[in-house]
């Protein structure tokens, strides 16, 4: 990687950050360095990070502040061929701080991923986009009725950035979390691959199965758990998710 020098930005705008890691290595190519964004816009079922719904629940940091920190890791961000993903929460409601510091991201030459659900006006993520070299978009399921009954809002939004990121060019990887009872009706997953088909920027679907990681954190919180009936799905309903929409265009 070499660093974009010439990339104008605003060091000292400020942004809410529930918490990072250093050296993540399931969210985009390589080792990561992962900022957890706070605030988030959805109530998703399954949330295994709810105490990052809450905006001013984090902490106010800098963008300076942020890319001096990423700068000790850039040796093994590099080598690995990682970089910076920035997630949440709903990173794409602090617009503002994000494309800031994801200019800062790529004036040091790190290569940039967005995990998002997408819950967001296309003119925010169009220039939020501009400075993304991958964007992980979580697609609870396709299903509008399903999709909302998962995150307490509806699909629209989420659509419109896709076919935008197809329009900019901008690679992505769709992720999808298995949940049995809930999303895993295989009509649904059909017409899933099926729809994600007509995108040539799309290079790969993570199938991520459902897991109550995260559930102590809904108790903590005085919050209502509804899944702690459901189980995790079996390897076999996972293969099967994944051989239905198999779609990897990075092999």
């Amino acid at each position: 990687m070499k660093a974009s020098s010439g990339i104008i930005y605003e060091k000292n705008i400020k942004g809410y950050i529930h918490s990072v890691e250093t050296a993540g290595m399931v969210d985009g190519p390589g080792i990561r360095y992962v900022v957890f964004f706070s605030g988030c816009n959805l109530r998703c079922k399954y949330c295994h990070n709810p105490d990052t719904w809450k905006l001013k629940k984090g902490q106010l940091f800098s963008v300076e502040d942020v890319i001096w920190d990423i700068r000790k890791y850039k040796s093994y961000l590099y080598f690995s061929g990682g970089g910076v993903t920035i997630t949440g929460g709903e990173p794409l409601l602090q617009p503002h701080f994000l494309t800031e510091l994801l200019k800062a991201c790529k004036n040091e030459g790190f290569h940039t991923a967005i995990d998002t659900a997408g819950h967001i006006s296309t003119d925010i993520a169009r220039q939020v986009l501009q400075y993304t070299d991958l964007l992980l978009l979580d697609l609870k399921s396709i299903n509008p009725k399903v999709y909302k009954d998962v995150t307490g809002v509806q699909i629209d939004s989420t659509l419109k950035i896709l076919d935008l990121s197809c329009d900019m060019g901008v690679p992505v990887w769709i992720r999808f979390v298995l949940v049995p009872g809930l999303t895993d009706n295989e009509d649904d997953l059909r017409k899933m691959a099926s729809f994600l088909k007509q995108f040539s920027n799309i290079e790969q679907v993570e199938v991520l199965p459902f897991h109550k990681l995260g559930e102590y954190k809904w108790a903590e919180l005085g919050l209502s758990y509804t899944l702690q009936d459901t189980e995790p799905p079996t390897k076999e309903q996972i293969d099967r998710a994944r051989e239905i929409l198999a779609y990897d265009r990075t092999l």
